[in-house]
């Protein structure tokens, strides 16, 4: 009965989504931090919003565009799964997963 179980972790994956989960949960504060204290401060100056990158905006009237906003959360995601990715490549998590045969 305990070999069943563990053949149906391993096969569908489910330890794969565990690492995954538990990495980006752990990791995001940390990338969250890179992201608005350095990556954003530099994107700002290169692009002249004394500001900060998160409140550049386009006006169209009344309403507003948070283009920078949109941006750094981007930013935060991609550094988020590079981070991920290659952690788990680093560690060979992805051996564990068994493949249905």
């Amino acid at each position: 009965m305990l070999k069943g179980f563990l053949n149906f972790i391993r096969e569908k994956g489910v330890v794969g989504l565990a690492v995954g989960f538990l990495m980006g949960g752990a990791i995001s504060k940390v990338v969250a931090a890179f992201v608005n204290d350095i990556i954003n401060p530099i994107l700002s100056l290169v692009l002249g919003r004394g500001g900060g990158l998160k409140n550049a905006a386009l006006d169209l009237g009344v309403s507003k565009i948070m283009w920078g906003d949109m941006l750094a959360v981007l930013i935060d995601f991609i550094v988020i799964a590079l981070v991920v990715y290659f952690g788990v490549k680093f560690l060979k998590l992805d051996k564990i997963d068994k493949k249905k045969q």
